[in-house]
């Protein structure tokens, strides 16, 4: 061969290494790169190349795929509209996933390693396994009653099962339907600006994502740190509360919504069924602040990874200020705000013996065929308070529904425990005052564990008089029938 020949040869050997080697890392080493790239749709065309696993509810799927005839092939639908969006939250083709779509989006879209069935063989082949499916801990009868009692105001709901943390319902109004934008269409995008524009933010997830002042609801967390700290050993006994009690270091007296309130050394017992601030907010002071704070952490407050396992926001109860400033956040004032979920892992604790499980919203993670791949277990977040003073706060929680201001949650054949909140807030104490409801309920003569704790609030509201035992209440006791109904 001519030294000429040798040295073309040698000059393609050289260009085909070039090229395997350009191959190589484009293929290899750049892969992740090039697959995430904006403007690469092949891994999205693939994802909506098949039916998307399904959310269910009560075993029941309340998500479905449907066919586009477009390049994306498949879409998400949403049979029963915006009633669960609050739990699934949506996906969307234009948008993007959240909620229980986004954080389980790989299992959902069937490229999740656990779906597959050769782990080895799916990676060189890149092939994709059918979409598994997300089964939740809802109770749709619960759930259903929840939206129907929130009807057009604005508002959330949360129910715990007490005994295991699994969330019963879940509920935000007003509602959207995530079906509505779930494509790449102009009446998607139309509907999603909608959407973003309303003034109402129906796309809010106010059980989860939102916090307002619970008001006297807070008063069941500030009654069990003092029976805890034993500022207060006997319910029943004068708790030498002054009337009026002016806050530590101002001039100014804590006013009562009713005048049975107005009165020195009233029991605790007296002061939870009227739900006196003066008293509450004395106590607080008493508990000191390291207690309440305390006590309040034991519920959820301050926890800033609330994962359920969509995060919720995180509730709020000052660690640094003084003793006016805590005798009015132990009234659930000041700067004290919560979620309706944290509210309502408060009355499942009382109803738990004290001990606060973790909230679950998911059940297990299966592939499309039902077979699971991952069972979630209860797990116990922390221990609020001991048996007997979870005893006692339940009786005091008990007094209220029947004696005081909770009266409108009460349920033939069962025993109901609750207490009522009206938060006021904006500038001046202008705005509408927050309606709260928290309770539990179990059948009459059960010792099991109360199966279901609820908080409800209303955030917005047309009607006259807004009040927790007027507008919440009847809220939550529809909810705890329901439950109560299918147990």
């Amino acid at each position: 061969m001519s030294t000429t020949g040798r040295r073309a040869g040698t000059f393609c050997l050289l260009l085909i290494v070039a090229l395997a080697a350009q191959a190589t890392r484009v293929q290899v080493f750049r892969k992740d790169e090039l697959d995430h790239n904006p403007a690469n749709q092949r891994l999205t065309v693939r994802r909506y190349s098949e039916p998307r696993g399904n959310i269910l509810v009560a075993g029941a799927p309340v998500t479905g795929s449907e066919p586009t005839g477009g390049r994306y092939a498949y879409r998400r639908t949403y049979p029963d509209g915006g009633r669960y969006a609050a739990v699934t939250g949506y996906s969307s083709q234009t948008y993007g996933n959240t909620q229980l779509e986004g954080i389980y989006d790989d299992l959902l879209s069937g490229t999740d390693p656990r779906l597959a069935s050769w782990a080895v063989w799916d990676a060189i082949s890149r092939g994709r396994q059918p979409g598994g499916d997300v089964r939740t801990t809802i109770d749709p009868a619960a759930q259903q009653a929840a939206l129907r009692g929130l009807g057009d105001q604005k508002g959330a709901v949360a129910a715990i099962e007490p005994a295991t943390g699994r969330i019963l319902a879940l509920a935000s109004t007003p509602t959207y339907d995530p079906g509505t934008f779930a494509g790449t269409s102009d009446a998607d995008r139309q509907a999603w600006d909608r959407l973003q524009a309303d003034p109402d933010q129906p796309m809010l997830n106010r059980a989860l994502r939102q916090t307002y002042p619970p008001g006297s609801t807070f008063k069941v967390v500030t009654a069990a740190a003092a029976l805890s700290a034993g500022v207060v050993t006997d319910p029943d006994a004068p708790t030498s509360a002054p009337y009026p009690y002016v806050l530590p270091g101002t001039t100014t007296a804590l006013p009562n919504d009713t005048s049975a309130c107005n009165r020195p050394n009233l029991s605790l017992r007296q002061a939870m069924i009227n739900s006196c601030n003066s008293v509450l907010g004395y106590l607080g002071v008493q508990v000191g602040l390291p207690g309440m704070v305390a006590a309040a952490q034991g519920y959820g407050f301050d926890d800033g990874e609330l994962d359920v396992p969509v995060r919720a926001a995180r509730s709020n109860f000052d660690t640094v200020m003084d003793r006016s400033q805590l005798a009015l956040s132990s009234i659930g004032q000041y700067d004290t705000a919560a979620t309706p979920l944290v509210m309502a892992m408060v009355a499942a604790g009382v109803a738990n013996n004290g001990t606060v499980m973790y909230p679950q919203l998911v059940d297990r993670l299966t592939r499309g065929d039902g077979t699971p791949i991952q069972l979630m277990s209860p797990r116990e977040y922390r221990q609020a308070m001991s048996g007997a003073v979870a005893e006692q706060v339940r009786q005091l929680m008990v007094d209220v529904v029947e004696q005081g201001t909770g009266r409108n949650a009460r349920i033939a054949g069962a025993t109901v425990g609750g207490k009522t909140g009206t938060a006021e807030h904006g500038e001046g104490n202008s705005g509408t005052p927050y309606a709260w409801f928290v309770s539990w309920a179990k059948p009459d003569g059960s010792d099991a564990v109360p199966p279901v704790a609820v908080a409800v609030v209303v955030a917005d509201s047309s009607a006259s008089e807004v009040t927790g035992g007027g507008l919440a209440a009847p809220i939550a006791r529809a909810v705890m029938q329901a439950v109560l109904k299918s147990r």
